[in-house]
Order: C-alpha cells, then structure tokens, then sequence
C-alpha cells in the first residue's frame, strides 16, 4: 500500500525527519532508502540504532503512530492508481490489499478514500492473526490469495510492490511480480521482479493476460469526478 496504491513514503520520511528533529538528531539520506517496506516496528527499531536516538524503540514508534494518525490520511494517490484500480474492478478482476502496514493505518486510508478501498475484495495488513510473519516472508500475499472465493494458485496471482522486501515476499509466495521502485534505488535491488516499471501509468495489462486499459473520454473523467469527490 505505502508507495504502490498511496504515496505514503514522503509522509513517512516527514514524520521520522519531524521526530529526529525534535531530539535534535538528522534523519540522513542514507537511510531514506533502508526504511521501504518495513513495518512501523522495524523502522523503528532501525532509525533508532542507526541515528542513535535518545528515546526508546517504544517511544519512537508512539510518536510515529500519534503522527500518522494527523498526517497518513492526506498521503496523495501514486499516478496511475486510481486508473489500474477502477479498470481491474469494471472487469471484475479481483483485487486485495495485502501491506506490511498495521491495521490501523488501514483503517485511516479507507476512512479518507472509502470509494477507493472499497474496490479491494478484501484487505490483509501485517497485525491480521492469520500473518506471522510480515515482508519479506510470503504470509501477507499467500493469506491474500487464500480469501478470494475462487481461491487462485500463486501462479495466478499479480502483485504489484514499490520495495525490494515487498518483491521478494511476493516472489516467495510462487507469483509474479511488478515493481515500481524509487528512482533513488539500486538496480540490484530490482533484479527478481518480473517486470520494472516507472510508475503505474506505464503499466500494460495485457502483458499479464488482463484486459487493456480504455483510456476514452467517459472513463477519464469517470476517474477525475471520482478523485474530485474523494
């Protein structure tokens, strides 16, 4: 979800800045990188070794929670998304959530954008009991697939992820995989994806065997009164 469906990410990196800063410790580029696809507790865990933080891993990840809850609910829509999602749904294609988000974030981001979120058959984030172990262990996407009523083989499932820990879960898990990583990260750490895109706009769905994208007049402004009203 973070990075792929939301552009989360520049919401996270202000909200670590934020906290670093108000112990008077930098939040260095360096580190940017390290903190995609991680869940709130291993960002934690990581910034608070690696900038030496004068608080407790607990306390970081409070802060960072009590900030979420203010500033995740107006994280923009990554280009493309609303477009692949709306024109998955309009043929019946079945979606899931599947993040190594906390519950709780989801319920903040279908909160803000119900339409949206309301398109995903059902939703999967790293606190549900049935995932014990969150990315880059396949359990989030093998739990997604299973709660589909057709239940389809892994083989048949597409993912697509913006983090190198969100490629090799998926890849784990036996599916195909479409990375749209930052323009920062090393290309090694694209290599297992199945296919590399620059965003979600250059995505073509016939590749997989998905119906094509029809881009007319009507469906545009379909999706423009539905970002309008959202």
């Amino acid at each position: 979800m973070d990075g792929t469906v939301l552009d989360t990410e520049i919401t996270y990196h202000k909200m670590i800045k934020q906290i670093c800063e108000k112990h008077n410790k930098k939040y260095p580029k360096e580190l940017q990188l390290k903190v995609y696809g991680l869940t709130d507790r291993e960002l934690s865990v990581l910034v608070v070794n690696e900038v030496k933080m004068p608080i407790s891993v607990d306390e970081f990840e409070r802060q960072l929670n009590d900030l979420a809850q203010k500033m995740l609910p107006s994280a923009p829509l990554q280009k493309g998304a609303e477009r692949l999602l709306t024109h998955l749904h309009d043929y019946k294609i079945p979606m899931a959530l599947a993040t190594n988000s906390m519950e709780q974030a989801v319920r903040l981001h279908a909160t803000a954008r119900p339409k949206l979120f309301g398109l995903f058959h059902h939703k999967v984030s790293v606190t549900d009991p049935e995932v014990f172990r969150g990315k880059p262990n396949p359990d989030i996407f093998l739990v997604a697939a299973s709660r589909f009523p057709d239940k389809p083989s892994p083989r048949q499932c597409l993912v697509f992820e913006d983090s190198a820990v969100g490629v090799q879960s998926a890849k784990e898990a036996g599916m195909q995989v479409v990375m749209i990583p930052d323009a920062r990260m090393d290309r090694e750490h694209t290599r297992h994806a199945t296919l590399v895109i620059r965003s979600l706009l250059d995505f073509k769905p016939e590749l997989f065997g998905l119906p094509p994208f029809d881009d007319g007049p009507r469906t545009m402004k379909r999706i423009e009164d539905n970002e309008a009203h959202e």
